[in-house]
């Protein structure tokens, strides 16, 4: 992995092109969707903090887990960028982990067009 020690885990909601822009960009990545079975959120959860991977994922019920349910995590990446803004999704997020890499890890980060939300967890 030449770009970092940061590395990934795109669950099944997170659009393919996301993980590709990262791995083209040197970043370790690991798509769920690669991988042929279902899980379930508090087990992507889980699997990402054991493995020391930071979540990326469009699913907004990560939010509940990470803050009511408090599970533990490397960190969370929430995308929510609508269909009229998707252009922007794949530079947003290589940009986002270049320019705050050392902010990302145990944080829950909220990505949306035009603005980025970092929130530290304990």
């Amino acid at each position: 992995m030449s770009q970092s020690e940061l590395q990934f885990l795109a669950d099944e909601s997170c659009d393919q092109g996301v993980v590709i822009a990262l791995r083209t960009a040197g970043y370790d990545v690991v798509a769920l969707s690669e991988i042929p079975s279902r899980t379930i959120d508090s087990e992507v959860i889980a699997q990402a903090h054991r493995e020391g991977r930071i979540l990326l994922t469009e699913d907004k019920d990560f939010g509940r887990l990470v803050f009511a349910s408090q599970s533990e995590s490397a960190g969370v990446i929430l995308i929510r960028f609508p269909g009229n803004a998707r252009k922007l999704l794949f530079s947003t997020i290589v940009s986002l982990v270049k320019q705050k890499r050392n902010e990302l890890p145990n944080a829950f980060v909220v990505v949306q067009p035009g603005q980025i939300r970092i929130s530290a967890k304990k």
